[in-house]
């Protein structure tokens, strides 16, 4: 069945899932995050014929978790992972070029403290060693700085124990942005790509290796064998528990579970200059302090996770963690438990090092190759995602070939030269988008913060959703209520947006990012997806049920704290 007159809409979705069991694919990738989008991307590009299912949302998992950064990793030139570091450093550049709306450079500090983790001059030299591995241009090069310019820059820094501080370049990101357009531009050189599509058990030919899967769809409740010449498992967290369906006992390396943590305060409560990074007074972590927007997020904690990996939570442990930090390295602040207006947490699946630490744990990622041929990939970090999925790529080309499975002649990869959709080429066009789009909304009321907070996420698709706000402006009189509409009815009709909360969080970030606006604005938007997917009345009812439970789920450590009262 062609695909191609399609758009990735949740409105076709059964077109998609009809041609899933149809079809004969080279590779099923098992994951919809960003290492499972990557790999689609990746070979469908090369001229492999691909699908690729998730069990919830794209990005439910970790890819939507991150601290939401395209960074080189600083703090593991401490750990001499030299070659991670030059790695994800390189891949930085490549992943802002190719995806400018999304991937914007952000200027960090770094205050050299007294008993910090990094001394002047390791500091200096951490700084250039990292700009040198990474290839950073002239422009965004670091800078060393005095007691006197640090204090300048952050005027809300701990005065006593300033002994200097760097300025360097990251990039700050969406990352379950960054996922869903690497989907959406995989769908676009033929991937099928599907959420809410769950793996049950393998398929296996006469010679008991592995040829598929039986997958479910868990919005119909209907089941399918899905045929696959190669089957690629890049569940991040869940990676383990996928290979125990090929075997009962996993024999050599197997994950070891860190959660990640970060809080989110109004910014005017911590009204940062830019964003810092600092050493945790408590011991030798250093943690992020991020401003965006009207709020200032930050985190992350690193600790050992053995609970359920479906639901991680920030603990009011966690949080006070954070708190404590912060308080110490901005003593005029004083945040506190109520302060704290939103929350994520996050599962990194690092691969086990018997004897170490959380944070020394190294991110590097591995392949492994099943005794029946599944393909799994666990570890690494968002940055190097691009990658990842040509080393997994590369795997499946060769297995294929090995098996006489393919005889077309493949591309190699060329995804460093992929834009994903909706990319500028340029800084300077992006700026005049911005200013032509500010202008042509007025005569419908939408302000210049509205205009560029769509722009960093839809990029050049902000169009598709002006145009249906100009369409909506004579039927609904209420300026929020229009623009968010425009949105939803974008990310259905082209983002496979099912449920409330895939737009509300994957799709927007809202539920982190402007939880306290959400209150006034869900009831009318799970209205209109009634509307649109025409759904019965408990169908919108549970879709208001799970987004309420997301909803108080990140505050979840507030109810801890009342119960421990």
């Amino acid at each position: 069945m062609d695909l191609s007159q399609q758009t990735f809409s949740a409105l076709s979705r059964s077109v998609f899932w009809q041609n899933l069991g149809q079809e004969e694919y080279d590779v099923l990738i098992i994951g919809g995050g960003i290492t499972g989008a990557g790999i689609a991307l990746d070979a469908a590009s090369r001229g492999l014929k691909v699908a690729l299912v998730e069990k919830k949302d794209f990005a439910w998992g970790t890819s939507s978790r991150s601290t939401k950064l395209i960074h080189g990793g600083l703090r593991y030139l401490k750990q001499l992972e030299i070659g991670l570091v030059r790695e994800v450093g390189l891949e930085r550049a490549i992943v802002y070029n190719n995806a400018k709306h999304i991937v914007r450079p952000e200027k960090m500090l770094l205050p050299i403290v007294e008993k910090g983790s990094l001394g002047k001059t390791m500091s200096s030299l951490g700084l250039w060693v990292y700009d040198f591995l990474a290839g950073v241009e002239k422009s965004e090069k670091r800078k060393m700085l005095n007691i006197s310019q640090t204090q300048a820059l952050e005027p809300l820094l701990k005065k006593e124990i300033i002994k200097g501080g760097g300025l360097y370049y990251e990039y700050r990101s969406d990352d379950a942005r960054l996922t869903i357009e690497n989907i959406k531009t995989a769908f676009n050189y033929g991937a099928n790509c599907l959420n809410y599509t769950e793996v049950v058990d393998y398929l296996y030919d006469d010679n008991q290796k592995i040829c598929g899967a039986l997958v479910r769809d868990n919005l119909n409740n209907v089941n399918q064998n899905v045929k696959a010449k190669i089957v690629v498992n890049a569940t991040g967290p869940w990676v383990d528990q996928l290979r125990k369906i090929e075997s009962q006992e996993i024999t050599g390396k197997q994950l070891h579970l860190t959660k990640g943590v970060h809080i989110v305060v109004p910014r005017n409560l911590l009204p940062l200059q830019q964003s810092v990074y600092f050493d945790v007074a408590s011991d030798e972590r250093m943690i992020f302090a991020i401003p965006r927007g009207e709020i200032t997020y930050i985190g992350t904690t690193d600790t050992n996770y053995k609970k359920s990996i479906e639901n991680p939570q920030a603990t009011i442990e966690d949080v006070n963690y954070i708190l404590s930090a912060t308080n110490f390295m901005f003593p005029s602040i004083q945040l506190e438990i109520k302060d704290v207006i939103s929350s994520w947490a996050g599962l990194r699946p690092l691969i086990h090092e018997q004897g170490k630490d959380p944070s020394e744990l190294s991110r590097k990622d591995e392949i492994f190759i099943g005794k029946k041929g599944l393909i799994s990939i666990a570890g690494g970090k968002l940055t190097g995602y691009r990658k990842m999925a040509e080393r997994v790529t590369d795997v499946v080309v060769d297995t294929l070939k090995e098996n006489n499975n393919f005889s077309k002649p493949l591309k190699r990869c060329f995804t460093e030269d992929i834009e994903l959709v909706g990319n500028f080429s340029s800084e300077e066009e992006m700026e005049k988008f911005i200013i032509d789009k500010i202008g042509e909304v007025k005569q419908i009321l939408l302000s210049q913060k509205e205009i560029i907070s769509l722009v960093y996420k839809y990029g050049k698709n902000t169009d598709i959703i002006i145009e249906k706000a100009f369409e909506l402006y004579p039927l609904i009189s209420d300026p929020l209520e229009r623009i968010h509409l425009a949105e939803l009815w974008y990310s259905i009709y082209y983002e496979m947006t099912n449920t409330l909360s895939d737009y509300l969080i994957r799709r927007t970030g809202r539920l982190y990012f402007e939880r306290p606006e959400l209150e006034n604005i869900y009831l009318f938007l799970a209205n209109q997806m009634k509307d649109i997917f025409s759904w019965k009345e408990e169908q919108k009812n549970k879709n208001i049920l799970e987004f309420e439970k997301e909803f108080n789920n990140v505050l979840y450590f507030k109810k801890e704290l009342k119960t421990s009262l």
